[in-house]
């Protein structure tokens, strides 16, 4: 009955608007806080630390929509796994803009420069060009292009940027060798991923004569 009641409200027309409301609330209070000084005694990197965070939780959150999505049997939840995943962009492109306005001032080649100089800053680059793709062919008119398949395909790439995602975290973490964030976000999505895996193998092999 509790499971109906949650089926249910994952399809009502509020469900979406809800998790795009709670989602920007994050934005709202940085914008707040920097308006206001309530960053503490560096704005600029609170800015580039908390966007940067919002970007991993949203990132385990869509990868736990699936393991969610299956074990609860709430198929409803892949409706709003889109929405997630355009956050992660979302929180990784403020993250790079707010490192590059902030931290570089927007000079093109000190950017260019500081990317190829320090490998945290380049694996992060990579990440956010990996999601590119990804945000641009969310749409189901970019499906239909694609076709279902090599849509897929091309999502997968979600699963290399987990990675790319924790190792940006821990070299940026190297320099104070504080590693317990790291370690919490690497635990995460290693589950998830290895979730993944396991029911990937997990599988019955289905006979020949009886697979129709």
């Amino acid at each position: 009955m509790l499971r109906s009641a949650v089926q249910r409200w994952l399809l009502s027309p509020l469900a979406k608007p809800l998790l795009f409301g709670v989602w920007l609330m994050p934005v709202v209070w940085l914008v707040y806080g920097a308006a206001y000084d309530h960053l503490g005694a560096n704005p600029a990197e609170a800015l580039v630390r908390a966007t940067g965070s919002w970007t991993l939780r949203a990132l385990c959150l869509v990868l736990l929509v699936t393991p969610l999505r299956v074990t609860l049997g709430l198929p409803a939840l892949a409706r709003l796994r889109r929405m997630l995943g355009l956050f992660v962009f979302f929180y990784a492109l403020l993250h790079f803009l707010a490192y590059g306005w902030l931290d570089m001032g927007l000079d093109l080649a000190d950017i260019t420069a500081d990317i190829g100089k320090r490998p945290f800053i380049l694996v992060g680059f990579l990440g956010l060009a990996l999601l590119t793709p990804l945000a641009l062919t969310s749409w189901n008119r970019a499906i239909r292009a694609l076709g279902a398949q090599r849509w897929l395909q091309l999502h997968r790439l979600v699963y290399p940027i987990a990675v790319i995602a924790i190792l940006h975290f821990f070299w940026m973490r190297s320099g104070k060798r504080n590693y317990a964030e790291v370690a919490v976000y690497a635990a995460i999505l290693s589950a998830l991923m290895g979730w993944r895996i396991w029911k990937r193998f997990s599988r019955p092999m289905i006979p020949a004569q009886t697979s129709r």
